[in-house]
């Protein structure tokens, strides 16, 4: 039961990356220089009670509290600050490269990559990729309120904060999937605002990365092209993107390869057909106060169709 949360997937003490190892080897440190407090503090007030409970001469009185309760604490707490100080500088260090930018929305995340030697950015939303073994800063901010980014396995949490670009630098030290989330609350959907980080090996990544930067492929199926005609005439692209599409709008989450990503709503519900058909129907249920309008007044074959079509964008 203790140590149930000491591994997973958004666990800060199974640390994936160089960054959250040293977070967990100073939170040991922390915890076992508490522990030492706690037994010497305890321990004198044992012995002073229990042990020998009559009254005490004035210097062992004086050496019990200042050497308990004030000498050793004070030894102990400094140390610990000089150690976590002397963390900051590696901590900080710079990126090898590749630039993500990461804004925080209510309540989901704008994503945007940005390669060494090329202008144009990447755009992506919900979900980071990135690199085994290379050291990418993110840049962080925010359009409306405070928010903040943490993912536990790879590294510390930073604010998003409107009006300022505030940085992280994260370096992967083994692949797989883990979960971040917003530490900051930021509204009603607050804990509805979660997004996947998939570490990838560096040639996979590039791979992705190339293939995230192309337009989204023509549908092939009827339902599917009948899909992509409904999010046009509905108005869906004057909030979304679809690249390769008449679809260009700015507000909402880019859509390009939706149907690739890790999971839906951010990081809330699978990436299926039919979760993309309940999250068009009742987005305004799901998710309290986000600006997606739930579109219940389709009928079934019309939602499928969208979702056919969304779940085609790979």
């Amino acid at each position: 039961m203790f140590l149930g949360s000491c591994s997973g997937r958004q666990s800060a003490l199974d640390p994936a990356g160089v960054e959250a190892e040293k977070m967990a080897e100073l939170f040991w440190l922390m915890a076992g220089g508490a522990a030492l407090i706690w037994v010497l503090v305890l321990g004198t007030a044992f012995y002073a009670t229990r042990v020998r409970p009559r009254p005490h001469g004035e210097h062992v009185g004086r050496m019990l509290i200042l050497g308990g309760g004030v000498a050793f604490p004070l030894v102990v707490l400094t140390s610990l600050l000089i150690y976590g100080l002397a963390l900051m500088p590696e901590l900080r260090a710079p990126g090898d490269g590749l630039k993500i930018r990461v804004s925080g929305e209510q309540w989901w995340w704008r994503v945007a990559y940005y390669r060494p030697g090329s202008d144009a950015p990447v755009h992506a939303a919900n979900e980071l990729r990135l690199p085994l073994g290379q050291r990418v800063e993110l840049e962080l901010d925010s359009p409306d309120v405070i928010h903040s980014l943490w993912i536990p396995p790879l590294a510390g949490k930073v604010d998003m904060i409107p009006g300022r670009t505030t940085r992280l630098v994260l370096e992967p030290t083994r692949t797989g999937t883990f979960r971040g989330v917003c530490a900051e609350f930021c509204g009603a959907s607050h804990a509805l605002m979660a997004f996947m980080v998939e570490v990838m090996e560096p040639e996979a990544f590039a791979a992705w990365l190339e293939s995230e930067a192309a337009p989204a492929r023509p549908a092939k199926d009827a339902l599917a092209r009948q899909g992509a005609d409904l999010f046009l005439e509905l108005g869906c692209g004057a909030c979304h993107t679809v690249r390769g599409t008449e679809a260009r709008g700015p507000v909402g989450p880019d859509l390009t390869h939706v149907g690739s990503r890790l999971s839906l709503a951010a990081g809330i519900m699978p990436n299926e057909p039919d979760a993309f058909a309940r999250w068009i129907a009742e987005a305004e249920e799901i998710k309290p106060g986000s600006r997606m309008p739930s579109f219940n007044m389709l009928p079934a074959r019309e939602l499928d169709a969208l979702a056919a079509w969304l779940e085609s964008l790979q």
